[in-house]
């Protein structure tokens, strides 16, 4: 096969606007692909090269220039190609600067940056590509507006649905109030709601997020001691509380593990850790040892083994 260096760009396909020999009878841009139009759609309203594009469906076209193109966004996404093409449809036009790009056969649209609130979709072909930088404003309100549309839906009928949309909202660490109306819903929606170890747990961390330290404090404590709580649900809480550098609380919940449920898997493994950030290394030890006796696998078996080995040269253990 020729090699096609040199024959696009100006030759195949032509730098400005060019008689396209069909239809309106006008000078047009190029169709950006081949056939039908090209399609841009957007789910929500977006920022193209910095300027304003709502929600919608658009054919793309562009002017190729040698320095710079201008991309146009019509309103007339269904048109064949550009032999119909009417400036008057535009609903943006921007202009971008190719670049030299890896050599590509055949024409190809990628998306190089990828990003909650920015991407960049980009034509490539020959050795050049011509970038689109598509931003919005607030992502976090666009994925929690559709949060709010899909709980009218299926999602909304179960304590699950909610559960995960309140869980959004820790992660991003926004809409804390609309994440604890969820939270709360998970736990005591009539006929949807259920107050178990992750919907609690979950509201708790909100309201900690939220400054309430005490009521967290009181929703956490509810969690820890409903019948169906885990010694690894409790075990997991704990260790958010050492990350956290709350070292006494968490000392205080693997205690309560222990009370709780005994020498089951994993209670040792918080107290030792527990005593470890404390400074108590004996106790640390005796606790390691313990764990290390019954390690559920290989891995967990050997991670602890180090630890005693570790605690009882009187050193800490970070792993």
């Amino acid at each position: 096969m020729k090699d096609r260096r040199g024959q696009i760009w100006g030759k195949l396909v032509p730098y400005g606007l060019s008689d396209l020999g069909f239809g309106n009878g006008k000078p047009g841009p190029w169709r950006a692909g081949a056939n039908q139009n090209t399609v841009f759609e957007v789910s929500d309203n977006v920022l193209i090269e910095g300027k304003p594009l709502a929600a919608g469906r658009y054919g793309l076209h562009m002017i190729p220039g040698k320095e710079e193109w201008t991309v146009i966004f019509s309103k007339n996404s269904d048109a064949w190609g550009s032999f119909w093409y009417d400036e008057s449809e535009d609903a943006l036009r921007v202009n971008v600067k190719p670049h030299k790009n890896d050599y590509r056969e055949y024409l190809t649209y990628e998306f190089p940056v990828r990003k909650p609130a920015e991407a960049v979709a980009e034509l490539q072909w020959e050795e050049l590509a011509v970038p689109i930088t598509i931003k919005v404003a607030d992502p976090d309100e666009i994925y929690v507006s559709r949060l709010r549309r899909e709980l009218t839906s299926q999602p909304g009928f179960s304590w699950q649905g909610y559960l995960t949309a309140a869980r959004y909202t820790i992660q991003s660490g926004k809409h804390l109030d609309q994440g604890l109306k969820w939270a709360e819903a998970a736990v005591s929606m009539p006929g949807i709601g259920e107050a178990n170890f992750n919907t609690l747990s979950t509201k708790a961390q909100i309201l900690q997020k939220l400054g309430k330290t005490q009521d967290a404090k009181s929703v956490m404590d509810a969690a820890m001691k409903l019948p169906g709580t885990t010694a690894l649900d409790i075990h997991q809480y704990g260790r958010q509380l050492l990350l956290g550098k709350q070292v006494d609380e968490a000392l205080l919940v693997f205690q309560l593990n222990a009370q709780r449920n005994g020498d089951a898997w994993p209670v040792h493994v918080g107290l030792a850790r527990a005593y470890m950030a404390k400074g108590d290394l004996q106790q640390a030890l005796e606790h390691a040892r313990k764990a290390a006796a019954q390690a559920p696998d290989e891995m967990n078996k050997k991670n602890l083994e180090r630890m005693v080995e570790s605690l009882a040269q009187g050193k800490t253990y970070d792993q």
